[in-house]
């Protein structure tokens, strides 16, 4: 089984912070983990330095490989910059 893991932390959410299934709306500084296994990647945020994870509203994703999993940790962190209640992206499907 593969799988593979990206965490950034102290990420300040944007206005609106970032939407949680657990606690709703989490703002300020926070950590971003995603985890990839083969088929699916999930993310979650936790407040930097706690130790609470709340699942990033969106997730699971479908997720094809590693670097597709990559390709949407960055993705995210860049969600949450922006705030507005950000939900996980979707990454544009590659042409066939």
């Amino acid at each position: 089984m593969s799988w593979a893991s990206w965490t950034t932390a102290g990420v300040y959410t944007g206005r609106g912070g970032v939407l949680t299934v657990e606690a709703g709306v989490v703002t300020g500084d926070v950590t971003v983990h995603t985890t990839w296994t083969e088929t699916e990647a999930r993310v979650a945020v936790q407040y930097s330095g706690a130790s609470d994870w709340f699942t990033m509203s969106g997730s699971p994703v479908p997720c094809a490989s590693e670097g597709e999993s990559r390709d949407l940790h960055d993705a995210v962190v860049e969600a949450v910059r922006e705030g507005n209640g950000a939900t996980v992206p979707r990454l544009p499907v590659p042409p066939v």
